[in-house]
């Protein structure tokens, strides 16, 4: 991915972290494909295995990171931790949870932001967006 001057021209991308293919796209579509109004597409990197997150997170160039609380063998509250411990300036990320009770289970994980199921697509998107914005703010977008 080439380095641009200013981190507000680089195409933001989002890693999704799921099992389960209607998630990655309720995800996808709530969210939306644009980072800003007249912006760049996101660009979302799709996996399903905690092989695949763990490569990709480490490769670096992800803005934010949503990870699925409920996947199988390797939920996301787990990989949120490992990640948040194991890389420097690690992204953002916005776990997708349960339920609402388990917002403590996401504050023990590191998360960044959480949201419940049964996912509200407004909430998701204000979520991601939020944190999106946040990163580009910090300057941590290279």
């Amino acid at each position: 991915m080439s380095t641009l001057s200013s981190p507000t021209d680089r195409q933001q991308t989002i890693l999704l972290y799921s099992d389960d293919v209607t998630v990655r796209e309720a995800v996808r579509s709530a969210v939306g494909a644009v980072a800003r109004s007249g912006g760049e597409p996101l660009r979302w990197v799709e996996v399903a295995s905690y092989d695949a997150v763990v490569g990709r997170a480490d490769e670096g160039g992800i803005d934010l990171m949503i990870l699925d609380g409920e996947t199988d063998k390797a939920g996301g509250m787990g990989v949120c931790r490992q990640l948040k411990n194991e890389i420097f300036n690690c992204p953002p990320v916005l776990l997708l949870t349960g339920r609402p009770q388990d917002a403590w289970l996401a504050s023990w994980s590191l998360a960044d932001a959480a949201v419940p199921r049964p996912l509200d697509p407004v909430e998701l998107q204000r979520a991601a967006r939020s944190l999106l914005l946040a990163r580009v703010a910090d300057g941590a977008v290279r």
